[in-house]
């Protein structure tokens, strides 16, 4: 399977590029954009400030040349966080999508998004500061409305990016069965 991988806010961690070996050890091949242009930060607020600056017109036009050149191959698209919500958008406009893999995050969807049976797995924790119940609900209801076979994973007590070692969120226990399920998703497409 081809993955295109995006990061979270804290930019390209040494955790997205083990995640991506991850996914290459189980046979896929993934590329990394790096839509920060390396910049990293330690916090949130940090990285969700460069976000700001940058803007996200131009965020989601480097995510799309990223992409091009993979995409005729039928991408599945994944994310962290904030780059879950890239990935989600890219996928929803990608007619050759064959997947799309969120982790940590989702985004808004148009009204008039309708995609074919696309396949989503959603793997978020309970409760997520980013990602409040009320959203999650709303987010599942219009993703089956515009045509995606969803499945959704929560995981209680995790921190909001409870599969980054490097963070306080982490939770191993959690990114196992996540990583777990995830690789068992990407092998069923």
């Amino acid at each position: 399977m081809n993955i295109m991988l995006f990061h979270s806010t804290y930019g390209l961690r040494p955790a997205v590029r083990e995640a991506a070996d991850r996914l290459r050890a189980a046979g896929h091949q993934v590329q990394v954009p790096d839509l920060f242009e390396g910049r990293t930060f330690e916090t949130v607020e940090e990285g969700m400030a460069h976000q700001e600056e940058i803007g996200r017109d131009e965020l989601l036009k480097r995510a799309v040349l990223a992409s091009a050149p993979f995409s005729d191959q039928g991408l599945v698209y994944a994310g962290f966080s904030f780059g879950g919500s890239i990935a989600q958008h890219l996928a929803l406009a990608d007619e050759k999508t064959r997947g799309l893999l969120l982790l940590h995050g989702t985004a808004d969807l148009e009204e008039n998004t309708s995609v074919d049976e696309l396949p989503v797995q959603l793997h978020i924790a309970d409760p997520d500061p980013f990602e409040p119940h009320d959203w999650l609900t709303a987010w599942y209801l219009r993703m089956r409305k515009a045509g995606a076979d969803v499945e959704v994973h929560t995981y209680a007590g995790a921190g909001h990016l409870f599969t980054d070692p490097g963070l306080d969120d982490y939770d191993a226990e959690a990114a196992g069965k996540a990583w777990e399920v995830a690789l068992g998703f990407l092998d069923s497409l």
